[in-house]
C-alpha cells in the first residue's frame, strides 16, 4: 500500500484511515482517474467498501467498511447523522466572530460540474457550524493585525457534496487554495477531515480517532 495512507485503525469489522490530499476517494470515470482510496485499500484488505466520501483536494480521516453488512450498518449512522465530524481549514481573510454558522441550500451547478452551488428554489438544505481557533495561518502563531487568513474548526451538520468549501466561499472567506470556489492559487486546499466518531458497527463501543491538520 502507497506511504501516502495511514491505517490508524484496523479490525475485522472497519478500516480508520488518514487520506492524503491529492488522492481520490473513489474511482472517476476516465482510466486516468482509477487510482483511489478505496482501490489501493482493497489491494490488501480485499472487502474493504466505501461509506463515506471526502473530496479529492481534503486530506484526513475515513472510515472504511469490511464487508457489506458492516457498511449497511456504518452508512445507517451517516444517514441518521450519528457520526461527528470536524473539520480544520484556513480560509482567506480576517474572521472576527468567535463563532457561527452558514444555512445555505445547495445544489449541483451542472453546466460547471463538479461545482456546487447556492440555491434557494431547488437546493438542499444545508448547515455548517464553525469557530474561530486563531488569526493566521500557523498553528500556534502570532495573532497580529497583518495576519490575512484565518484558521477554523468546522462541524458539517449535514453532509452535502463541496458544503464547507461553499459555504465559507459564500460568506467571504474561501478556504486557501481553493480556486473553484474563488480563492488564490497556493500549494493545497487548507481542508482536513480531522475527529472522527462513530459507533462501533458490531459492537456498539464509541469510537473517536483525531488527525492533525498537515498545515
Amino acid at each position: 500500500m502507497s506511504a501516502d495512507i495511514v491505517v490508524i485503525h484496523a479490525d475485522a469489522h472497519l478500516l480508520v484511515i488518514a487520506k492524503p490530499a491529492g488522492l481520490l476517494s473513489v474511482p472517476g470515470r476516465l482510466p486516468e482517474n482509477q487510482d483511489c482510496v478505496v482501490s489501493r485499500l482493497q489491494a490488501v484488505y480485499p472487502d474493504a467498501l466505501t461509506v463515506h466520501r471526502l473530496d479529492q483536494v481534503t486530506s484526513g480521516l475515513m472510515v472504511f467498511a469490511r464487508g457489506k453488512d458492516m457498511q449497511r450498518a456504518l452508512a445507517k449512522q451517516f444517514e441518521r447523522r450519528q457520526v461527528s465530524k470536524r473539520y480544520v481549514a484556513v480560509v482567506e481573510g480576517r474572521v472576527e466572530e468567535a463563532a457561527g454558522e452558514v444555512a445555505l441550500p445547495l445544489i449541483c451547478d451542472w453546466p460547471n460540474r463538479p461545482k456546487q452551488k447556492v440555491d434557494f428554489e431547488t437546493g438542499k438544505p444545508a448547515l455548517t457550524r464553525w469557530w474561530r481557533l486563531e488569526h493566521g495561518s500557523r498553528a500556534g502563531g502570532p495573532d497580529t493585525r497583518e495576519s490575512d487568513t484565518s484558521r477554523l474548526e468546522l462541524e458539517p451538520v449535514t453532509g452535502r457534496s463541496h458544503q464547507l468549501r461553499l459555504h465559507l466561499a459564500s460568506i467571504g472567506h474561501p478556504i486557501v487554495g481553493d480556486t473553484m470556489y474563488g480563492a488564490a492559487a497556493a500549494d493545497r486546499v487548507c481542508l482536513h477531515a480531522s475527529r472522527l466518531s462513530f459507533a462501533h458497527p458490531a459492537t456498539g463501543e464509541p469510537m473517536a480517532f483525531d488527525s492533525a491538520a498537515p498545515f
